[in-house]
């Protein structure tokens, strides 16, 4: 019995919890690696670890015994972004549009010089084309009576004209109020302020009586803030006297707008992982 004891004692081993142990230290080494590798992934090391996990998905599988199977490794080529870039010919479709632009507001200024022909040519018309559109300056001793805003019939019939070349276009169109630094102040107009801005927009609704569309049209007083001559002679005031019609052009909105860049949607790490891991 003694002896029988003894070999009891010699086999019963007093250390197995260290196996225990040591498989929990294996396994909390491990969780802190991989803990530590998704706090740092980067574009390179979510790749790798990408491929791997889809490599490993991929080639175990278990049979009806639940046993394992690995089969053979395959190559995998990471899926890559591919920016497409935007086709040429939506650059050159804008190139052809502006160029219509042009040419539009071309035959306009010309058909404005032509309906206008005897004013051009005597100064009282001045038509200019310009990056942002066609400039109509009509000075206002045609138009308007000494401090008066009522049009006159040579100026109705000058206004007409125009409107009928501006009515089937489409372009916005600004009718802008100037005066000289002369002051006036009665009861209809205390300042020139008021006598621009009543100019102006008797312009712009002659043009609307006409069939130009009133959505398209802007009228603006600026009074004497903004002179193209001397107001100290009776010349320069009377160039400043004037009535501004602005056909922009507005080529600027022509340019084209940049298309969306395309990422991969394939991904089935990219489809869990957090947004805030991919840096």
């Amino acid at each position: 019995m003694a002896r029988r004891r003894r070999q009891e004692e010699e086999h019963d081993n007093h250390e197995r919890w260290l196996v225990s142990y040591a498989d929990f230290i294996t396994l909390l080494f491990a969780f802190f690696v991989v803990m530590y590798s998704l706090s740092s992934v980067n574009e390179g090391k979510y790749r790798v670890l990408s491929d791997s996990m889809v490599q490993a998905f991929r080639n175990v599988t278990v049979n009806e015994s639940g046993e394992q199977i690995v089969l053979p490794t395959t190559s995998i080529i990471p899926t890559r972004p591919i920016t497409q870039p935007g086709p040429p010919a939506s650059e050159n479709v804008v190139e052809q549009r502006r160029r219509e632009v042009a040419r539009q507001m071309r035959d306009m200024a010309d058909e404005i010089r032509r309906v206008l022909s005897p004013l051009t040519q005597s100064g009282q018309v001045k038509v200019t084309e310009g990056a942002f559109g066609v400039s109509v300056e009509i000075n206002a001793s045609l138009l308007f009576e000494a401090g008066e805003a009522a049009l006159g019939d040579e100026a109705v019939s000058a206004l007409e004209a125009v409107a009928q070349v501006l009515a089937p276009a489409a372009f916005p169109i600004t009718v802008e109020g100037h005066t000289d630094n002369v002051p006036i102040n009665t009861f209809r107009f205390p300042s020139n302020w008021e006598l621009s801005a009543v100019r102006a927009s008797t312009v712009a609704r002659l043009f609307i009586d006409n069939g130009v569309g009133p959505d398209r049209l802007t009228a603006a007083g600026y009074a004497d803030q903004r002179p193209v001559a001397d107001n100290d002679s009776e010349d320069g005031r009377g160039r400043n006297r004037r009535v501004t019609v602005l056909i922009e052009s507005r080529t600027a909105d022509l340019e084209p707008e940049p298309g969306p860049t395309s990422i991969p949607t394939d991904d089935p790490i990219r489809s869990i992982l957090p947004d805030t891991l991919e840096g």
